[in-house]
C-alpha cells in the first residue's frame, strides 16, 4: 500500500486515432467510507479524461430507480453525455448501466435485457468516426452467480452474431474472479479469441480480484488495460475504474 500513488497519474497526451475508453462501478456512489457523493465519482472521471465510458450501479437499486448522477454538470465538467435510451425515465441508465460519450459520436443505441436469476442488461451502441465505420461498445454488468454469468455471456454472443459485423469492445463489471477455463468468460473466447492479462480493480483500498474488464475483438485494438489508481479512486467507489486506449484508425482499417 505504501508504493502506490499518492498523486493522480497525470493522463498522458492522446495521439491522432486514440480514444481513452474506460469502465467503472460506480457502487450507487456510495464510497468505502460509507459516504453517498456522486460528487467524487465525477471528479474520478475528471481524472481519467475519458472519450467514452461504461458507468455500472448509476441508479438506485430498490422502487423506482432514480439517477445519482448530474448528467448536466458530467457535461460541462467533462464533456460527455448519455447515450439515448429508447425511453425517458428518473433512472440514468438500462439495468443500471450508462455509456458516456464525447457529443455526437453515437449513431445507434440498442438496450437488451440479459438471461439469470437477478434482473441484468446490456447496452449497444455503435461509435462513428468522420473517417471510418467505428466502433462498436457493448457495456454490461453481469450477475453474481456463475451459471448466470454463463448464460449472459452467451447471449451477449448472441447480439454479436446478429449485428453487423464492426470492431467491437465489450466492457463492465463481469463479476468473474476466476481465471482460465473455469472462468465463465472463457465463453468469450469464441468471437474475442485470447483475453487481455486481468487486472485487480476490486476492492479499491486493496485490490486483488479482476472483476472489471475490457476486451476487444480485433488484435491490437486497444492498449493494455490497467487501473486508475489514485488517493480519490480509493475511497469513490469499491471499485477502481479500468481504462485503455482506443485505436480507431486501427479500428477503421480492420474494418476495411
Amino acid at each position: 500500500m505504501r508504493s502506490r500513488p499518492n498523486a493522480a497519474p497525470i493522463a498522458k497526451e492522446r495521439a491522432s486515432g486514440e480514444l481513452v475508453v474506460a469502465s467503472y462501478n460506480i457502487h450507487k456512489c456510495v464510497g468505502t467510507d460509507g459516504k453517498r457523493d456522486p460528487d467524487r465519482i465525477l471528479q474520478v472521471i475528471r481524472e481519467m479524461s475519458p472519450d467514452i465510458i461504461a458507468l455500472q450501479e448509476v441508479d438506485t437499486r430498490f422502487g423506482e430507480r432514480k439517477g445519482l448522477l448530474n448528467l448536466q454538470r458530467i457535461d460541462h465538467d467533462c464533456g460527455l453525455v448519455p447515450v439515448p435510451l429508447s425511453r425517458a425515465s428518473a433512472a440514468h441508465g438500462w439495468h443500471g448501466n450508462i455509456v458516456l460519450v464525447r457529443k455526437d459520436m453515437v449513431s445507434a443505441v440498442h438496450e437488451f435485457r440479459l438471461p439469470g436469476l437477478e434482473p441484468r442488461g446490456a447496452l449497444l451502441a455503435d461509435i462513428d468516426f468522420d473517417d471510418g465505420p467505428g466502433v462498436r461498445i457493448i457495456a454490461a454488468h453481469l450477475g453474481l452467480l456463475r451459471r448466470s454469468r454463463r448464460q449472459q455471456a452467451d447471449r451477449l454472443l448472441d447480439i454479436m452474431r446478429r449485428h453487423t459485423a464492426k470492431p467491437t469492445l465489450l466492457l463492465g463489471d463481469f463479476n468473474e474472479w476466476r481465471l482460465g477455463a473455469q472462468s465463465s468468460l472463457s465463453t468469450f473466447r469464441t468471437a474475442f479469441g485470447s483475453l487481455p492479462a486481468a487486472v485487480a480493480s476490486f476492492p479499491s483500498r486493496l485490490p486483488f480480484l479482476a472483476l472489471d474488464r475490457i476486451i476487444a475483438d480485433r488484435e491490437g485494438l486497444i492498449d493494455a488495460v490497467s487501473v486508475h489508481d489514485s488517493p480519490l479512486s480509493r475511497v469513490a467507489s469499491d471499485h477502481l475504474p479500468i481504462k485503455t486506449t482506443l485505436r480507431y484508425q486501427d479500428a477503421v482499417l480492420g474494418a476495411a
